[in-house]
């Protein structure tokens, strides 16, 4: 489906601790704009949905819609450092605007 980096899911564990929602799924959309891009969200749900994929990864349990499943085939959620400022990124190789990381 998709690959969480270990970077990522640790932040997701602290993300679920300061919010207090240890245990609680971490809910992962996308959604294709208009002009191609794709848009992503993330958030802590309890409500699983017929048809969501449920991932279960060290510890972290990671919901993904029905809708979202096929955008998201191949992707990759990291946790990096931009310019000093730590951010979750996707590179998702389904969205046309995607460049890989240059080595």
């Amino acid at each position: 489906m998709m690959t969480i980096t270990p970077e990522a899911i640790t932040q997701i564990q602290i993300s679920a601790q300061h919010s207090q929602a240890q245990g609680l799924p971490l809910r992962i959309a996308a959604e294709r704009k208009a002009d191609g891009h794709f848009h992503y969200q993330m958030g802590f749900d309890d409500a699983q949905q017929v048809g969501d994929v449920l991932l279960e990864l060290d510890e972290v349990s990671v919901i993904i819609d029905a809708d979202s499943a096929p955008l998201l085939q191949g992707a990759w959620l990291d946790f990096v450092d931009i310019e000093g400022q730590m951010e979750f990124v996707f590179m998702n190789p389904n969205d046309p605007h995607y460049r890989p990381p240059q080595a």
